[in-house]
């Protein structure tokens, strides 16, 4: 009991002895120019984390809108170059909330559908970069169709297309390698329904025409090698289709054939 007496009148007078030093006493303000220098100093030598901490400073100390609006973007930039991207996405959208007039909200937007797009990987795994991506880039070009910025974002759109019908392509083939056709079909339709313009249509085309003469289902097999025909009769998932369909075909022999007619055409001429 005593010692528990001594303890409490021991805090006590620590308490009193120091509760000047508590007192709050604002710090003085930083001068914004200088941290936005010291920024800047930084990112030209590439030291991206340090230049970002200095921008950030110095938008908390900018008084002026536009300056710190300049700060913010150059912070989640930073972020940006040292592949912090989570961090930049949150930055950019924070830029977004606070500062939706200036004039760097359509870069904002396109920064971060650059970085959902530099997160793909291949067909075989996650999904989740991809559709951000696309979402992104659609909404980029639908709300500024004529930018600069939009012109490299329709390119980077179609590449998603082809990386998402290859996800496709590559979840059929699984299930065809397991005998699972129905799955397969439904794959290889949401290629031919909604990838149509991508390079992986004569695959998937050639695959349905394969999947339904295996399963017996010729006229639907013809249907899908009609398809492929009409449009792509030069290809070799054409070729290929078509063997199914006619085992005897030879495709050397018909080229040798019409390139001894094209001769024959060419020595009447000459004669």
């Amino acid at each position: 009991m005593i010692v528990r007496l001594f303890l409490i009148f021991s805090l006590l007078f620590f308490f009193n002895c120091t509760k000047k030093d508590l007192i709050y006493e604002p710090t003085s303000k930083l001068d914004p120019y200088v941290l936005y220098q010291d920024g800047m100093k930084a990112f030209e030598r590439n030291d991206y984390f340090f230049a970002s901490k200095k921008f950030s400073e110095a938008e908390l100390n900018f008084d002026k809108i536009q300056l710190a609006a300049k700060s913010s973007i150059m912070s989640s930039f930073c972020l940006y170059s040292i592949s912090f991207y989570n961090e930049a996405i949150d930055s950019l959208n924070a830029y977004l909330k606070n500062y939706p007039a200036d004039k760097n909200v359509i870069y904002a937007h396109y920064l971060i559908a650059i970085i959902y797009f530099e997160q793909i990987s291949d067909e075989k795994k996650d999904l989740e970069p991809l559709l951000k991506a696309k979402a992104n880039i659609e909404f980029f070009i639908k709300k500024y169709p004529n930018t600069d910025y939009a012109i490299d974002l329709k390119f980077k759109k179609d590449l998603i297309l082809n990386q998402l019908a290859a996800k496709e392509i590559f979840v059929a083939k699984f299930y065809i390698s397991t005998q699972k056709w129905i799955p397969a079909i439904n794959r290889l339709k949401i290629v031919v329904r909604d990838y149509d313009k991508t390079i992986f249509i004569e695959e998937a085309l050639h695959r349905l025409v394969e999947i339904h003469y295996h399963l017996g289902l010729e006229n639907e097999a013809k249907k899908y090698a009609q398809i492929l025909g009409y449009n792509y009769n030069s290809s070799e998932w054409f070729k290929q289709s078509y063997k199914i369909l006619n085992k005897d075909y030879d495709f050397k022999k018909k080229k040798t054939v019409e390139k001894d007619n094209l001769l024959k055409k060419i020595l009447k001429i000459i004669k």
